[in-house]
């Protein structure tokens, strides 16, 4: 299969084949939960499992915990246990997770500052798809 420029010759990698192992990363990138935690630990300081929640406001314990998990297995960010009582935990970017924070930042503030031609686009959109599915009146 012919994908373009063929990465595979720099490195062993081409995210359009379904084997390459950065599709999974990309998978997990993807993930809003994901995005969301990368922003939150952004600023460098740690942060314990429930003020995360907070921050992230709809996420489930499930999922958050999951998320954490993922980022950690990658290398994105690191998982301090405190020998207190009750146990404490503290999660904290490591530098890769730092560089994608701020790649993930970026995308954040340029959501937040397009929002409102973004919402014009969908109501331009859904008047279009709503006028070509009314019926034709005679």
């Amino acid at each position: 299969m012919d994908t373009g420029f063929d990465l595979r010759k720099h490195g062993g990698v081409d995210v359009f084949l379904r084997d390459c192992p950065t599709r999974a990363v990309l998978e997990l990138i993807a993930s809003k939960w994901t995005m969301l935690v990368l922003v939150a630990l952004e600023d460098g300081h740690p942060r314990r499992f429930a003020e995360l929640r907070r921050r992230l406001d709809g996420v489930t314990p499930k999922v958050l915990t999951a998320t954490l998990r993922a980022l950690e297995r990658e290398g994105l960010l690191t998982r301090t246990l405190y020998p207190t009582v009750p146990p404490r935990v503290e999660y904290r970017l490591t530098g890769l997770g730092r560089e994608l924070g701020g790649l993930i930042q970026t995308l954040t503030d340029w959501s937040q500052a397009n929002i409102t031609a973004i919402r014009a686009a969908r109501r331009e959109f859904d008047d279009r798809a709503a006028q070509e599915t009314e019926p034709v009146r005679r």
